[in-house]
């Protein structure tokens, strides 16, 4: 049976800031975030089964996408843990992240695999993650570097 491909967009906002960073970026900015999740699988064939024709269906997708990254990050500031930024009271607002790394688009894309991973369905393989913070610029996660 052919393996077939999806894939699902996403949109979030998100600030962050870039310790140590030689420009711009070491100020707190925000990107228009764009997610792409590729998965692959077999296309169910079971006549008469609600999800017959289908890898996953895209609902199922985004109710893994949704919660784990776009419900969590979308409208937050996100900064490295390890950088003085974690002594700036930002108690005023609720949605601030310390992060275990320096939060570029290289590492949420690959933190961002990680955790989608450990969510799909047995039959259901990731293949790729794409984080885009501008229109020009983004980062791919994919299985076969992996």
């Amino acid at each position: 049976m052919a393996k077939v491909r999806i894939t699902k967009e996403f949109k979030f906002e998100m600030a962050h800031a870039l310790h140590g960073y030689d420009g711009l970026c070491a100020n707190i900015h925000g990107h228009s975030y764009r997610l792409w999740v590729t998965v692959r699988g077999d296309v169910k064939k079971e006549n008469k089964h609600i999800k017959d024709g289908m890898v996953i269906d895209f609902m199922d997708l985004k109710s893994i996408i949704k919660p784990t990254i776009i419900n969590k990050y979308d409208h937050s500031l996100v900064l490295n843990a390890n950088s003085p930024h974690a002594n700036l009271d930002l108690s005023a607002f609720d949605k601030v992240y310390y992060l275990p790394y320096q939060p570029t688009s290289e590492n949420l894309v690959s933190d961002f695999a990680n955790s989608i991973i450990s969510l799909l369905p047995e039959n259901v393989e990731l293949l790729k993650v794409v984080l885009s913070e501008t229109v020009s610029s983004f980062a791919e996660w994919n299985i076969e570097d992996n």
